[in-house]
């Protein structure tokens, strides 16, 4: 079949191939070309390793490290007439391009909040690897059921206490409108730390833990976005702040039990991803931070952050900021960058869109996130779903 890409909304529907294992193997690419980096953690648990930074973590340990890993996510399989998720693809051409390298690549598939995926995951570390040193939590869902309880909870990305107003961007028309977001309750600023807070990667820690494959002196980190003063009423002020808030209270907590340099939150810069297209000043605010952090030769995608992350920050000596985090944010949110982002948001409408911001690049970023858009691959060939790349 032809595959062509099919957007509804803020969603692709589909994901082709060998577009996905082209995206993979440039990122293999740029860890390799950019060298070896110096790592004595050799077994790594990516939770959440599919897309964005979870994948680039799992690549980065992989080439840049010689690392063998075990990747948890929740992904979509192909049919014959039905293309999977991308996730899914991603998975396959890592895992054949890890293979290759001579390294160990198990990937398990499910619900990784449930007890039976963790149980799963722990079944795979004990047969493949022995213990784990490195767990990266980088999981992304706006739904979360509670393995002790059952109950369902659904994020409500929100302001708290007064609505707000805000500018906005339809990423498919190019118009830029305000928007105003209605405050969140009680009820949705709890299940947002539900389902984005840090019970979840207590939950996985202590799991790993009871069942002896955690080592001795091991790293665990959680992925997060902070977000600058123009993002902050949807961000720090919101209901995610408030789940962020618990992240760093879970990094204390797994702190206080396994050690001081044991659990780190990782600030991350923005990019653009599935997710983030959903939330509502966002996706105007990464296609002005796009065109921005690129004059100023500042460009990152996710495999430059977390290169950067496990080349540079992760080195000893870390430096933390002052609430214990790992900042990788720090080029989007020098004042050089945030300065210029200020100026030019004050002057952003759809008629001024195109000389301050990049729409085009944001639009294809997003594509090659399913696969499309990438030089070297034939779009139109006739391909079959059911191919991993």
């Amino acid at each position: 079949m032809i595959i062509e890409p099919k957007i509804r909304g803020f969603i692709c529907t589909t994901a082709h191939p060998i577009g996905c294992a082209t995206n993979v193997q440039r990122q293999i690419d740029h860890v390799v070309v950019t060298g070896p980096i110096t790592s004595s953690r050799k077994r790594v648990l990516v939770l959440g390793c599919s897309t964005g930074y979870g994948l680039a973590s799992r690549i980065v340990n992989t080439f840049g490290s010689g690392a063998d890993t075990i990747g948890v996510s929740f992904e979509k399989e192909p049919s014959e007439t039905k293309t999977a998720s991308a996730g899914w693809y991603n998975n396959r051409a890592f895992e054949k391009r890890a293979k290759a390298a001579g390294r160990v690549a198990i990937t398990v598939e499910g619900d990784a909040f449930s007890d039976a995926i963790k149980a799963d995951t722990i079944a795979q570390i004990r047969e493949h690897l022995g213990q784990i040193d490195l767990i990266v939590y980088s999981l992304a869902s706006p739904v979360r059921t509670d393995p002790k309880t059952g109950e369902v909870y659904r994020s409500a990305i929100k302001p708290m206490q007064s609505a707000v107003r805000s500018k906005t961007l339809n990423t498919g028309t190019g118009e830029v409108s305000e928007v105003e977001i209605q405050p969140a309750t009680a009820e949705e600023a709890q299940a947002t730390v539900k389902v984005m807070g840090g019970e979840d990667w207590e939950l996985w820690i202590a799991a790993l833990s009871e069942a002896g494959v955690l080592a001795d002196g091991f790293l665990t980190l959680n992925y997060t976005y902070l977000g600058s003063e123009l993002t902050w009423p949807i961000y720090n002020k919101g209901t995610l702040g408030r789940a962020k808030a618990d992240l760093d209270r879970a990094a204390a907590a797994i702190r206080s039990q396994f050690g001081a340099d044991s659990a780190y939150v990782v600030a991350l810069k923005a990019v653009v991803t599935q997710a983030s297209s959903a939330i509502p000043v966002v996706p105007l605010y990464g296609t002005l931070l796009l065109r921005v952090m690129d004059e100023m030769g500042l460009g990152e995608g996710c495999i430059e952050q977390i290169d950067r992350l496990f080349r540079d920050k992760l080195q000893p000596p870390v430096v933390l900021d002052a609430d214990h985090r790992v900042r990788v944010d720090d080029w989007e949110l020098s004042s050089t960058v945030q300065d210029e982002m200020t100026y030019r948001w004050g002057l952003l409408s759809t008629e001024t869109l195109a000389n301050l911001a990049d729409l085009d690049k944001h639009r294809a970023e997003f594509l090659k996130l399913f696969g499309f858009g990438l030089g070297g691959v034939d779009y139109a060939a006739d391909v079959d779903p059911r191919d991993i790349g």
